[in-house]
């Protein structure tokens, strides 16, 4: 995580911030996920039906993928001196543009998009996160996720 000066952090609009590590996506972890969420499809935990769909398997839910843009950019983000607090603020837009097949590895790739002052030591920032699936041209998803930092 790189640490900013408050007074720097418009500096770093437009910025590729980098790449965080490869995490593999497996089998156990979506399954986790459907029992957390109740989503049970059949895409996503059936392993022999899902041989039987165009995906040629198991994939892991959209959500689960979007889910890990915390741990995944954890390593890579910024953040301005004295922080106190970061919450999550939502996100500007989300495009799911490729699935992410059991069993492949993924790794998020972030760019920060613009960042705004909304109440004095408030800062606003938009990162695009894109999420990178290791052997395939397109990407998983690309999303616009919003912090507020508070200093």
């Amino acid at each position: 995580m790189t640490t900013v000066a408050v007074s720097e952090l418009t500096s770093f609009i437009g910025k590729d911030l980098g790449h965080s590590e490869w995490l593999l996506i497996d089998q156990q972890r979506v399954n986790q996920f459907a029992e957390c969420t109740g989503d049970h499809q059949f895409i996503h935990i059936d392993e022999e039906k899902a041989k039987q769909t165009p995906f040629g398997g198991t994939i892991a839910h959209g959500f689960l993928s979007l889910s890990l843009i915390p741990a995944l950019s954890a390593g890579i983000s910024m953040r301005p001196e004295g922080l106190k607090m970061a919450v999550n603020y939502g996100l500007d837009s989300v495009r799911f543009i490729q699935p992410v097949r059991v069993g492949s590895r993924v790794r998020m790739q972030l760019t920060v998009v613009d960042v705004t002052e909304k109440n004095p030591g408030q800062w606003l920032v938009k990162s695009r996160a894109t999420l990178e699936i290791e052997g395939v041209d397109k990407p998983a998803y690309i999303a616009e996720t919003l912090a507020l930092y508070f200093v």
